[in-house]
């Protein structure tokens, strides 16, 4: 645990964060270099229950010497239609249940659970789709329970052995991903680490925390400048952790089956698409804002506040490309904004605004870009016309879920102080969503995010607050998993949001 710090001698650097330097301590084990900020007695326990609703079932230890002769392999694996209805017939209002086993690289049947597996159907002539509830029987077999038969897939994101790795690196090497400030005075300028969990060494840190958050955030202090004299924010690349021949477990295969019958039930979906739209499922009804002219006249006389990260980003780039507006930063290079857009005549503005560290972006950042989402509520007037759209995840997923759980804490009492003192402020939250294969899958991937779309649930959960669920938009739409959803998948996100800000 970092000790108490002394207290710093010139302004903060960044609004409502002033660092100051702790003095070096012995290394802890690894499992215990990270410091969580206090909750309440309230919060405490609701992390706690937040926190087993999401435990993911006991994984197996992996052999040593490691090899892959044990682990799930979807290649020799089962995906069965279970049989439904009287004589096996299927009726509108039926549900189709597969039966997944799964075998390892011999093909022998897996005795435990554990695996993370994903499952859809799609329908590309109707451009249609939708999720699939995965269901682990813990002893190697799965139930995929879908809503309606179209063509069908099942993915295995991570074997069960896999995520014994992400367990691993998530508990010992949070820092895997590599942050750095850059420190100048006149002629003189260092780079130091910087992190949410910083290892204890002989080198003093600066400490960064947010003193009205208590977001936590270190770096090492400079040996010849000040904690005072930090310039910005860089991502230094990625220090993945894994041992020998582990890469080999992040491999994604799919199952995939034929079936021609058609059904209707959606019970327990946010919505699905037909025909290349996404057809919500209770709540507001989706419009479509086929081009700049609806855009605009929804637009109309209406702030729009964006935090978060580059998948907020990509609403924003939409609502730009598709108006004619002043946009304010529009060649900004470095895609970190802050960006605005601007239109006078129609009474119109749109803000991005990044949300704080940690960021792995291989940008460099202002540290008075630096800026906390629950801050940046707390400046927000509010009103009729006025809404606030954030998503935070895909940065934070390197991480003990600790962190996750408590930064949505601070931006859920910001929200409730928003709409205490402005009731009809409409609030949009983001959800995470499948980021797919990807170089750094070891640190940003889908397992934790996975987790990460159940607690923002949980976090948020009987709030005056529209969830756009980007979790069942990616997965159900036949297009690849990224990290950035395609143009399609936007575009019916945008719609949404315009809908909730456009109802009539």
């Amino acid at each position: 645990m970092l000790l108490n710090s002394t207290q710093p001698t010139a302004p903060p650097t960044a609004p409502h964060t002033a660092p100051h330097t702790a003095p070096p301590t012995a290394s802890p084990v690894p499992d215990n270099f990270c410091t969580f900020k206090p909750l309440s007695s309230a919060e405490a326990e609701e992390e706690r229950l937040i926190l087993e609703s999401i435990a993911w079932p006991e994984t197996p230890p992996l052999p040593a010497p490691f090899s892959l002769i044990q682990t799930s392999h979807a290649a020799h694996s089962t995906f069965i239609i279970l049989p439904g209805g009287v004589g096996d017939e299927r009726h509108v209002g039926d549900q189709l249940e597969v039966m997944i086993k799964m075998y390892d690289f011999q093909g022998n049947p897996k005795k435990s659970g554990g695996d993370a597996i994903v499952a859809r159907l799609h329908n590309r002539a109707l451009e249609a789709g939708v999720a699939g509830r995965v269901v682990d029987h813990l002893n190697g077999s799965y139930s995929a329970v879908f809503p309606l038969l179209w063509e069908g897939s099942v993915t295995l994101v991570h074997s069960s052995e896999a995520i014994t790795v992400l367990r691993r690196l998530n508990r010992e090497h949070p820092d895997r991903t590599i942050l750095k400030s850059l420190f100048r005075s006149g002629s003189i300028s260092e780079t130091t680490i910087c992190n949410i969990c910083l290892r204890q060494t002989n080198q003093p840190q600066c400490n960064y925390t947010d003193l009205h958050t208590g977001d936590p955030w270190f770096c090492y202090k400079p040996k010849k400048l000040s904690c005072d004299d930090r310039m910005n924010h860089i991502n230094g690349g990625m220090d993945i952790k894994l041992k020998a021949n582990e890469a080999n477990l992040f491999k994604r295969i799919s199952f995939t089956v034929n079936i021609s019958e058609s059904s209707n039930r959606l019970s327990g979906l946010s919505g699905y698409y037909y025909q290349g739209v996404w057809r919500s499922l209770g709540g507001t009804k989706v419009h479509q804002f086929n081009n700049s002219s609806a855009i605009s006249q929804c637009l109309k006389g209406k702030v729009v506040h964006m935090y978060g990260d580059s998948t907020v980003r990509q609403w924003f780039e939409y609502l730009d490309f598709n108006c004619i507006y002043f946009t304010i930063n529009r060649n900004n290079l470095k895609k970190s904004g802050p960006f605005m857009i601007w239109d006078n005549a129609k009474n119109i503005l749109v803000k991005f605004h990044l949300h704080g560290p940690p960021l792995s972006i291989s940008v460099l950042i202002p540290t008075s870009e630096l800026r906390y989402i629950a801050n940046e509520i707390d400046d927000v007037v509010g009103g009729t016309n006025t809404v606030v759209i954030f998503g935070i995840w895909a940065h934070l997923t390197p991480f003990p879920m600790q962190f996750y759980i408590r930064r949505l804490y601070g931006i859920r009492r910001a929200v409730i102080r928003l709409l205490n003192r402005a009731p009809d402020t409409l609030v949009v939250i983001r959800t995470p969503n499948l980021r797919g294969t990807n170089p750094n899958i070891f640190a940003f991937n889908d397992w934790y995010a996975i987790q990460q779309d159940k607690v923002v649930r949980a976090v948020f959960k009987g709030l005056n607050v529209q969830l756009v669920d980007a979790w069942e938009m990616v997965l159900a739409h036949h297009l690849p998993h990224y990290i950035h959803p395609p143009p399609p998948i936007i575009r019916n996100m945008v719609n949404i949001i315009l809908s909730h800000m456009c109802p009539q």
